[in-house]
């Protein structure tokens, strides 16, 4: 199978103020600030005159469930952490001469199940914790007084994914003023075609008239690119009937368009008009920009012609201490944190995500696949007591699937179809994993190539029948293909034996592959018009030579890029360990072998660990990967911290990730560790010493024994003050999230990786602190207070600005018998 695309597409615009993800039309209105929130059930939430003392008073974005305590009694699917069911509420004034306009109320995400109200009337019900949606509440309005928003979140079900959700109003909301004839909700689409050095851009505008009258429009849009010099224009007028919608259709002819790029993402800017008697009525301006990509069966992926492998990882929303809490300060950092590593693409795993996460990945230059479902119309099982042990439950999502799934996918696709990031969608992951709840004959070992040990007790001819998948893939596919044609679509297959027994991965336009590298082979042969990737892979090595050293497999997306709450072991475990990156972000040893295997940067990189009585990882997937060292004949661990103080003598390993020909290893200048080529076998250079304190160097040389690459870690002395990582600006604008890293260090500056000093916070001045996180998975302790416990001798503290220009913040961090540190900054 070959399928070759160019296409454009176009995200929210971008102010100074923030990342917006507005529906696209009218004046936005965030409504962030200010709301009053209630834990627990009430009788009568959304009447208007409610009794609210004993409310908290909140800003959005607010998760509730990772300001409750940990407790070991507590499903370990969701991180030891509870739901419960919260009310909001939210007093807002509309002005009196705003009477004839409409007024729209849209949230980007609400977990789960919620209701909202204005003033005592519900205006709908939307059960999907993930997907954005707006409700007209326009009819109970009071123009010229004051109104109530009530928003009821039923989370009681707590333990209805395998993950980490958070409860409540965790994204955006945003009130919209309109007039009548106006843009659709994410009414604006665009696309192109290509003819040599020839572009054209087509532009779909639906426009809504709810008046009783017709409306008579033109429709203006202008394309400029990123120096703001005008490349196309054009008007189109059109008659809109009463009370209908009118879809207006033209087309751009741009030569020589710049194409975005993982190294250059070029951006243009669409400018959208509603004309009516010569006045603007409605305006919408996004972004855009060109591109082709090609996936062929045999070749793998192209983007702009360009072959290359699919560096990915799996990314859920949470943000450790910071829950559910969308910010998008905190995930630019991540992103450029992960792209600094050598990762080109993420996937979003298992949930359409916040809208500025696509707008980042839009900017910064990184592939996004947009996945929607992990359950379709049964659950899988939860583990409550311990990951993958335990007597498992059968909460979920699934009982409002049939109902709301195609709506919730098609609204997916509609808002996110625009970002340039976007080049492919996942309708699924996981729904055909053996006998959860799916069975085949297949699962009994009774056919070729199926599985030789029974899964789950093999074939259950009672359990639902796993032919079922291909007719919902099937009908999930025709809703994506009805909004989008411009990309694949895909799923993320969990039990492939299985599933090539049914219809589902041939209604697929490309397949992904969870942990079935051994399959890549017999399957590429089996199937030769099947293109194939890895949607979801352990970090060993095996599993990166099976991409690397197969040219039809274009990527893999490993589990995971960052730690995340919820799919917890046994107590004490907030979640799964297994990333690129902790919880705060810090980079992990074995992000930095990933580095060694992905990055065009030369690198290097040194951690150590004894080779008796110790290995270095501490979660599941880390022993499964890699042998942690304690004996010489045991393989280097990728989980390697860059510790350099032991006992004297002591034998230790020290490993190098490296993407350099050869290295070799110093010693206070002396060469302890003879010149070794790059290993193919591990990835890893390791040479075994007897350690010595001092600076323990190692230096990367090419073919030709040309240095390319030096880094080194030093033994440190008892800690001694806390150093600031990256100093904060000076200046920081109202509702921006400060984002602290701290280093404790020793008398001489060198960090100090065995602490675990506990670190205080105090504020002066408007500000309030989000949260303090230092990624330590097996720290069960407040993370609601000022205080916590360094991990490896870092810490992040985020901090939320909310005062006014030219007000002051002081933020001290103390610790005892440790020199403190201040960061001073001035609100512009």
């Amino acid at each position: 199978m070959k399928l070759t695309i160019l296409y454009t597409l176009f995200m929210v615009l971008v102010t100074p103020m923030a990342l917006l993800a507005q529906p696209g039309f009218g004046k936005a209105e965030k409504i962030n600030n200010d709301w009053a929130f209630r834990l627990g059930d009430i009788e009568d939430g959304a009447k208007i005159d409610l009794d609210l003392r004993g409310w908290k008073k909140v800003a959005l974005p607010h998760d509730w469930t990772v300001k409750q305590t940990l407790s070991p009694s507590l499903a370990s699917a969701t991180g030891y952490l509870p739901g419960g069911i919260g009310w909001y509420r939210k007093q807002f004034d509309v002005a009196a001469d705003k009477q004839g306009e409409k007024i729209y109320l849209y949230f980007e995400g609400v977990y789960n199940r919620s209701e909202v109200f204005v003033n005592g009337q519900s205006l709908g019900k939307r059960p999907n914790g993930y997907i954005s949606f707006m409700y007209d509440a326009t009819p109970y309005i009071k123009f010229g007084g004051e109104n109530v928003i009530a928003v009821r979140v039923d989370h009681s079900q707590d333990a209805d994914s395998r993950w980490y959700t958070g409860s409540g109003i965790y994204r955006d909301v945003w009130m919209v003023t309109a007039n009548p004839v106006h843009i659709d909700q994410w009414g604006v689409y665009a696309y192109p075609s290509v003819d040599g050095n020839k572009s054209k851009l087509h532009v779909q505008v639906d426009l809504k008239n709810e008046l009783a009258v017709s409306a008579t429009v033109s429709i203006a849009n202008e394309l400029v690119d990123s120096n703001g010099k005008t490349v196309a224009k054009k008007t189109t007028k059109c008659v809109i009937a009463p009370g209908m919608q009118h879809e207006a259709k033209l087309s751009f002819d741009v030569k020589n368009p710049q194409l975005w790029s993982l190294k250059n993402p070029q951006l243009y800017t669409l400018k959208t008009s509603v004309l009516q008697d010569g006045k603007r009525i409605d305006a919408s301006e996004v972004k855009t920009g060109f591109r082709t990509y090609t996936f062929d069966a045999n070749k793998g992926f192209a983007l702009n012609g360009e072959w290359m492998k699919v560096k990915g990882v799996c990314l859920h929303h949470d943000a450790g201490v910071l829950g559910a809490e969308v910010y998008p300060e905190v995930w630019r950092r991540r992103l450029l944190t992960l792209k600094s590593l050598g990762v080109n693409a993420i996937r979003t795993s298992h949930n359409p995500q916040a809208s500025s996460l696509y707008e980042l990945c839009d900017e910064l230059g990184l592939l996004v696949m947009n996945e929607a479902f992990d359950e379709w119309e049964f659950p899988k099982r939860k583990w409550l007591q311990g990951w993958n042990q335990g007597t498992p439950g059968f909460q979920g999502t699934y009982d409002f699937f049939e109902e709301w799934g195609e709506r919730d996918l098609a609204d997916m696709v509609k808002r996110d179809r625009n970002h340039i990031s976007i080049f492919a969608w996942s309708i699924g992951n996981e729904v055909d994993y053996p006998n959860d709840p799916y069975s085949h004959p297949v699962l009994a070992g009774s056919k070729e190539g199926g599985f030789t040990q029974p899964i789950f007790g093999g074939y259950k001819k009672d359990a639902p029948d796993a032919m079922r998948l291909g007719d919902i893939a099937k009908r999930l596919v025709a809703v994506v293909k009805k909004y989008d044609t411009s990309r694949p679509v895909t799923a993320g297959l969990a039990g492939v034996a299985m599933s090539n027994e049914t219809a589902y991965p041939a209604a697929l336009d490309i397949t992904g592959y969870n942990y079935t590298e051994s399959r890549y082979g017999s399957d590429h042969a089996r199937y030769p018009q099947r293109v194939i990737f890895g949607s979801e892979n352990r970090h060993d090595f095996g599993a990166w030579r099976a991409v690397k050293d197969q040219e039809h497999i274009f990527g893999q997306f490993l589990w995971t890029g960052i730690d995340y709450l919820g799919e917890s072991g046994r107590w004490p475990s907030r979640g799964f360990y297994s990333g690129l990156l902790d919880f705060g972000g810090f980079i992990k040893p074995r992000g930095y072998f990933r580095q060694s295997l992905w990055s065009d940067v030369p690198m290097a990189y040194l951690g150590t660990y004894p080779l008796q009585g110790g290995g270095a990882a501490t979660d599941v997937w880390s022993v499964l990967e890699a042998d942690q060292g304690q004996k010489k004949d045991q393989a280097p661990s990728m989980d390697a911290w860059p510790i350099w103080n032991y006992q004297d003598g002591q034998e230790i390993r020290v490993v190098c990730y490296t993407n350099a020909d050869q290295a070799r290893l110093e010693l206070n200048g002396q060469v302890v560790g003879e010149l070794k080529p790059y290993n193919q076998k591990d990835g890893i250079i390791h040479w075994d010493i007897p350690y010595k304190a001092g600076k323990l160097e190692v230096v990367g040389l090419d073919a030709q024994n040309k240095e390319v690459s030096r880094y080194h870690i030093q033994s440190s002395k008892r800690p001694h003050a806390l150093q600031l990582i990256n100093p904060v600006a000076s200046a920081k604008k109202t509702d921006d999230v400060v984002q602290v890293e701290l280093q404790v260090v020793d008398e001489d500056g060198v960090p100090v990786l065995l602490s675990d000093e506990e670190i205080v916070c105090q504020i002066s001045g408007p500000a309030r602190l989000l949260g303090m996180e230092a990624g330590n998975n097996s720290d069960m302790t407040d993370y609601t207070d000022n205080r916590q416990r360094v991990f490896h001798g870092k810490i992040i503290n985020y901090l939320k600005v909310s005062g006014h220009a030219g007000e002051k913040v002081s933020v001290r961090f103390t610790s005892t018998w440790l020199t403190p540190v201040e960061v001073n900054f001035t609100i512009e």
